[in-house]
């Protein structure tokens, strides 16, 4: 390996961006010896980069660079946040800073034979001010937009045409033309010169390169722009953790951390990496992750989030999910995966691309053919002058940009309001959706049993039922169980110590509390301990059961005296998001392995259009099969494994953040707080983003379709009016600004 030295002392592995010397690599950081440009380090092998095109994202290359097939710069495949990834950007702007002020004073020599009675020409002749001209040319040429040329040759020899294939045959053939009309003036025919000398153009070349390149710079800020929302999740994440060893505490590099080990978070840390609350508990703040702006409790047995900063107490948790597993991982993955991705309306612009520079191409032609023939003297130079215009102003910058812009910003924007957007397929099919299938149990409800009330027989007081229900359950594993041991909790009653603790399989509990017989379950339990059920309470506790809700008796010293009602709370955000979907013309429909009475009840309290009960995950995924034989668009919305089958096979998949990672990696979108307003405000946004699409579309289109007759001179016979190659330069590179410009616009509404 050669070694390149440098002041500069930065270790690693760093190599030429320009690739002027492949394969050759250097341990410190500074300048290639070969073309100056500043080396580009690699990431670590931990982190190794993979780097893709923004508009061609089958593309995917170790090393950064220019895309093989439209020139276009790459992108990181994984967003870093690191200080290298903003060096494409400060490179660009370098470079237009030294094109700037080499081409200014080529732009004002050349203008100055505008002004009457030149001045300059006191000081050198034209054909030496043509040199000066000449000579400040050079840094630009060789240096600031060597770039576009070497791009321009690769689409010339692959035969995939670009934007560049136009930027450097046209800024080319001014800059050798001007060369050759300084060096050899005698070659050319007298119908060439101008007051004996001929025309240079190196003012035109120099120009039109800058405004290339400012557009160049303005693209690769926008890019920046966009990933701010990934790069505000990743400063989140902390770079130590304290980890619990043998009762000792050790500060770790967070690479460190395993699954299984205990941390401790002390009061404003962010959190290092997703676990479990084991012991004490905290106020912490999951506004970064889920929007919420008030902080959510934590107790033993919650759930934390990496990067999410704990309130005003300390709390030990186990670290269950680290490094790519963690949650802030994989949305950073998802939203870079997503922005990367093309949408079947960028299959128009990519076939319009393909045909485009070859027309135009022929269309320079055909307008040096027709001025050299029937233009006015020196129609050579105008018939030069006008083709140059043509191939400038029809680069096709702004239609390339039209549709990667617009979906980096929407699903940018997407995951700044909670919703991942794997692919842009999906966002733009979201607001053509006509159905939506919903799973009940964490997607329409909490997903968590709770206790609702507690009914007692009369003569029995509602508390010692609570009590003694709590007590028994306080010895169980069961989620219904866990759910009365909380209730208890909350009513801050007194457990009492139960003793020959019994579980029987499909029944319910038994145990022994102050030496009386205690049971907790459901009618069979009762007739298998012979124990009558009084019939108002009976009555009571099916009224309940028919409403989809779980009751659950309490016999003690052989009576029964009461029962627990525990149900799955419906989201409180549940009804207004069906309605509002509903208002836009979805038909939702509820699908859940629960049974009918439950899934009844919840779909007449939310005003479903349809329901049913009792589904497989097989029914589910045939469900979604069937209304697409109908040839209708569907979305399916759930959260767990059962899910998953449904879920990929739906045109959409929608997956709820709070849900299994088998659900969320079959679906295309996933909602981080598990709310089904986020299917609202992902159709609000899939509206958005193709509307601005359309209007980057046509306004490219329109853009090059009034430009090029412009450029190739057909109101010259009307109105004398030409357009000057610098002229057209600056229209292309604003009709770039104009687009990204529009794309940008999607973050403010």
């Amino acid at each position: 390996m050669e070694k390149h030295q440098s002041t500069n002392q930065h270790h690693g592995t760093y190599v030429c961006p320009m690739h002027c010397q492949a394969g050759k690599t250097y341990e410190r950081s500074g300048n290639c010896p070969v073309c100056g440009m500043p080396l580009v380090k690699q990431p670590e092998l931990q982190q190794l980069a993979k780097y893709t095109c923004p508009m061609h994202p089958e593309i995917i290359l170790g090393l950064p660079g220019a895309c093989p097939i439209c020139g276009m710069d790459l992108v990181l495949l994984q967003p870093t946040g690191t200080e290298e990834e903003e060096q494409n950007y400060r490179l660009l702007v370098r470079k237009l800073k030294i094109a700037t002020s080499f081409t200014l004073p080529i732009f004002l020599i050349a203008m100055s034979d505008m002004i009457p009675g030149n001045p300059l020409h006191h000081l050198l002749t034209k054909k030496g001010w043509d040199g000066v001209q000449f000579l400040l040319s050079f840094p630009v040429i060789f240096y600031a937009a060597r770039m576009f040329f070497e791009r321009a040759w690769r689409s010339l020899l692959s035969g995939k045409y670009n934007m560049f294939t136009l930027i450097g045959i046209g800024a080319g053939a001014a800059w050798v033309f001007s060369v050759i009309a300084l060096l050899f003036p005698g070659i050319f025919p007298e119908r060439f010169k101008m007051h004996g000398a001929v025309y240079v153009y190196f003012e035109a070349a120099t120009v039109i390169l800058t405004l290339v390149l400012l557009g160049q710079m303005l693209e690769a800020r926008a890019h920046a722009r966009t990933n701010t929302a990934i790069k505000e999740l990743l400063k989140l994440s902390p770079d130590q953790a304290i980890r619990i060893i043998g009762g000792q505490e050790e500060t770790i590099s967070i690479d460190q951390v395993l699954p299984g080990d205990l941390l401790r978070v002390k009061p404003g840390e962010k959190i290092p990496v997703d676990g479990l609350l084991k012991e004490g508990g905290s106020l912490v703040d999951e506004a970064m992750i889920t929007g919420e702006p008030l902080p959510v409790v934590k107790r033993p047995g919650d759930h934390v989030v990496a990067g999410t900063i704990n309130g005003n107490q300390t709390f030990i948790m186990q670290a269950e999910k680290v490094g790519a597993d963690t949650l802030l991982s994989q949305i950073v993955a998802m939203v870079a995966s997503a922005s990367r991705s093309k949408a079947p309306i960028q299959k128009l612009a990519d076939r319009i691309s393909g045909y485009f520079v070859p027309v135009v191409i022929g269309i320079a032609l055909i307008t040096a053919l027709s001025w050299s023939v029937w233009g006015p003297e020196p129609r050579y130079i105008y018939a030069f002058v006008n083709a140059l215009s043509v191939l400038i102003i029809a680069c096709p910058c702004a239609l390339g940009l039209a549709t990667p812009m617009s979906i980096m910003v929407g699903i940018g924007k997407g995951a700044q309001q909670g919703i991942l957007i794997k692919d842009a397929e999906s966002l733009e099919k979201m607001n053509r959706i006509a159905v939506l299938i919903v799973d009940k149990t964490g997607t329409l409800t909490e997903g968590k049993p709770s206790v609702e009330k507690i009914v007692a027989m009369e003569g029995a007081k509602a508390t010692a039922v609570l009590q003694y229900i709590a007590s028994l359950n306080s010895a169980s594993e069961h989620p219904l169980a866990q759910a009365t041991v909380n209730y208890g909790k909350e009513k801050a009653v007194e457990f009492l110590p139960v003793e020959a603790f019994e579980a029987i399989t499909g029944k319910g509990v038994t145990g022994k509390i102050n030496g009386q017989t205690a049971a907790l379950g459901n009618v069979k339990l009762l007739a298998q301990l012979k124990i009558s059920l009084p019939e108002t309470l009976g009555e009571q506790a099916a009224r309940e059961q028919r409403s989809g809700k779980t009751v659950s008796f309490l016999a003690y010293d052989g009576k029964t005296i009461g029962f627990v009602v525990i149900s799955d709370k419906i989201k409180p955000t549940s009804k207004v998001a069906i309605k509002a979907l509903q208002q836009e013309g979805l038909q939702v429909v509820m699908l859940t392995g629960d049974n009918e009475h439950t899934a009844g009840a919840v779909a007449k309290e939310l005003g479903l259009d349809g329901f049913k009960g009792q589904m497989l995950p097989e029914d589910k995924l045939n469900e979604v099969k069937r209304l697409q034989d109908q040839g209708r668009k569907v979305a399916m919305a759930g959260d767990g494994i059962n899910d998953a089958p449904a879920l990929s096979q739906a045109d959409i998949g929608i997956a709820m953040g709070t849900g299994t990672d088998v659900a969320i990696e079959s679906a295309s979108i996933t909602l981080v707080k598990g709310d089904l307003q986020g299917i609202v405000k992902a159709r609000r946004l899939s509206y958005q983003v193709m509307r601005n699409i359309k209007e980057n579309l046509l306004f490219a289109l329109g853009y090059n379709a009034l430009g090029i007759p412009v450029a190739a001179g057909i109101l010259y016979p009307f109105t004398g009016l030409l357009l000057s190659p610098m002229i057209a330069a600056l229209a292309m590179s604003l009709s770039s600004v104009s687009v990204i410009a529009n794309a940008l616009r999607l973050k403010k509404q």
